[in-house]
């Protein structure tokens, strides 16, 4: 379990997030076009897991238009929205932002992932939504890199997660 604040109270998720060096977990989510997608479609690419609560939130906008900037430049590298936003929601707001080098996929019809990743948060006024979170994956599919957000309200470090891929 984590303990994480929002807004200075501090609150819990369900789990830590996987160990650097482990085969990050399998999972089952919904792209955009309400098809499902795991690990095995990443095969071979690292992935940057963005996880937050909801993409129409400020700083998990600003996450997804951070990410979204610099993922053009990754090579054979994935920049991934997680939210348990619909997908409809999550295209919307790509859409509209411009936002074209991330993609997105939510947890709404499956939850092995926020079971795996363990980023529910346990309470608060975000009770069942997730924490905010990083995950990086290499070529191989280990985690090299995790980042469990202190505070909801900050944004997550973009730099040291961007370093793990070097």
């Amino acid at each position: 379990m984590a303990t994480i604040t929002f807004k200075g109270t501090s609150i819990t998720t369900v789990g830590s997030l996987p160990n650097v060096g482990d085969q990050a977990p399998d999972f089952s989510l919904t792209n955009n076009s309400v098809q499902d997608i795991s690990m095995a479609d990443f095969a071979g690419k690292r992935v940057i897991l963005n996880i937050f609560p909801s993409i129409d939130t400020g700083i998990c906008a600003m996450s997804a238009r951070h990410f979204n900037g610099v993922a053009s430049g990754l090579d054979n590298t994935i920049v991934m929205n997680v939210s348990k936003d619909l997908p409809f929601a999550q295209k919307r707001f790509c859409g509209a932002e411009g936002l074209e080098n991330v993609q997105n996929a939510s947890e709404f019809k499956n939850t092995g992932f926020s079971s795996n990743y363990a980023v529910i948060m346990n309470e608060g006024p975000l009770a069942g939504l997730f924490s905010r979170a990083i995950v990086v994956i290499d070529e191989a599919g280990k985690v090299i890199y995790t980042e469990q957000v202190p505070e909801i309200v900050q944004e997550p470090d973009y730099d040291a997660a961007l370093a793990s891929l070097k």
